[in-house]
């Protein structure tokens, strides 16, 4: 069965050449940069209402037309999408931002945010044809890809960092994939990846290399704007490493204007990354479209230690457009931030996710934010994927012991 998609061909995002959206393709021809889906909005517009969503399941899968699946018996699906939004009022007025908002990427298959990129990617590499792909991560997306490519019946190559989280580790290895590790950082992994691709003749599924798994990180986007009564908040802020969660909302929105579904108003965005690996802040701070190579990083936020993003650019210009700004966050601070949230909020959330709180609390004290505004958090992932991340030492106590008044 059709899903009706009004996807019509694939652009570079650098020198604008054209693409066909239907045959396999990675980066660009011309200029080797990323591709983007684009789609035929007007149509889209005409054809699809608001109300038309109200009668469909609560997954991204929602929002069919606007995706690159052509043929629903393609789609490889755990239910993924429709992430609940709630509020941390406690948190909120302690950074003297009392409209806190948080939107919980953490209960999704996998556990994170990849689980919206892995379903439309797989399921588009799935309808194109691929057999095997590969891809370096720092273990999350890695994870995600090998279980969804293990229900599409793809082989899966996944080269992470060895430092990377014990659990995203597990959860690639028990898929089936063929997981390796390597002495170093993600771009290290990615050299391994980019030398065996035109070797082995597998599809790169590396981020931004291929079109489509910032399709899925869209939906976040299309979803923020639903669940907000089609009135965006006034800020958003994302956890940065390759971006493309950021450039995807971004993408989303102007899609959503472009048909006419929410106004002119877009939320300033603001890129957040840690201080031991923050190319974008600082090439936001110098006022640069590109960043440069983050020699040494390192930080408790794995998923954000990102020495160079392939799409640097693409964070930047949705930055720059919206007015929005780039923040980075010590570790200290991010891990301080983690036990707040949970403490006041009940929000246990992953360390990326908790250095936007701190971001909060900076950009506040800066007087960047005012206390009117609605500000939202995207929490990518569970605090339970990263257990080492907290530290506990309960006091022990002995069959027949009172508990203490504290």
């Amino acid at each position: 069965m059709t899903t009706n998609s009004f996807m019509t061909h694939l652009e570079c995002s650098k020198c604008g050449v054209i693409h066909d959206a239907d045959h396999l393709q990675q980066l660009c021809k011309e200029c080797a940069a990323p591709l983007l889906v684009r789609y035929d909005l007007q149509a889209a517009a005409s054809n699809l209402k608001k109300e038309d969503l109200l009668r469909r399941p609560a997954n991204l899968w929602r929002y069919k037309e606007l995706l690159p699946v052509r043929d629903e018996q393609n789609i490889v699906s755990f239910g993924e999408g429709m992430t609940p939004i709630f509020t941390a009022p406690r948190a909120g007025e302690k950074a003297g931002v009392p409209h806190l908002y948080i939107k919980d990427e953490g209960i999704l298959p996998t556990g994170t945010f990849k689980a919206r990129g892995a379903a439309v990617g797989v399921s588009k590499a799935k309808e194109l044809g691929v057999q095997a792909l590969a891809m370096p991560t720092n273990g999350n997306a890695g994870g995600a890809w090998a279980l969804y490519s293990a229900r599409a019946g793809i082989e899966a190559y996944i080269v992470m960092p060895q430092d990377a989280p014990t659990i995203t580790r597990n959860e690639t290895a028990i898929s089936g994939a063929h997981l390796y590790l390597v002495n170093g950082v993600i771009s290290d992994a990615g050299k391994i990846v980019g030398k065996a691709v035109p070797e082995r003749g597998w599809f790169d599924a590396s981020t931004l290399k291929e079109p489509y798994r910032i399709e899925g990180k869209k939906t976040m986007g299309y979803e923020i704007a639903e669940q907000f009564d089609w009135e965006v908040p006034d800020v958003i802020l994302y956890p940065t490493g390759g971006g493309v969660g950021l450039i995807a909302i971004y993408k989303a929105l102007k899609e959503l204007q472009a048909m006419g579904w929410i106004g002119e108003k877009m939320p300033r965005l603001v890129s957040v990354q840690a201080s031991g690996c923050a190319p974008i802040v600082k090439a936001w701070q110098e006022g640069k479209q590109e960043s440069e190579f983050w020699k040494d990083s390192a930080t408790v936020a794995f998923g954000v230690n990102v020495p160079k993003a392939l799409g640097d650019f693409l964070v930047l210009e949705a930055v720059y457009n919206t007015d929005g700004c780039a923040i980075a966050i010590d570790d200290a601070d991010t891990l301080r931030a983690q036990q707040i949230l949970a403490e006041l909020d009940g929000a246990f959330i992953c360390p990326e996710g908790a250095a936007l709180y701190a971001a909060v609390e900076q950009l506040k004290a800066q007087g960047w934010l005012s206390g009117e505004e609605k500000v939202l958090l995207l929490n990518t992932g569970a605090g339970l994927k990263y257990p080492n991340t907290v530290q506990v030492n309960p006091p022990l106590l002995q069959p027949g012991d009172e508990l203490p008044h504290n």
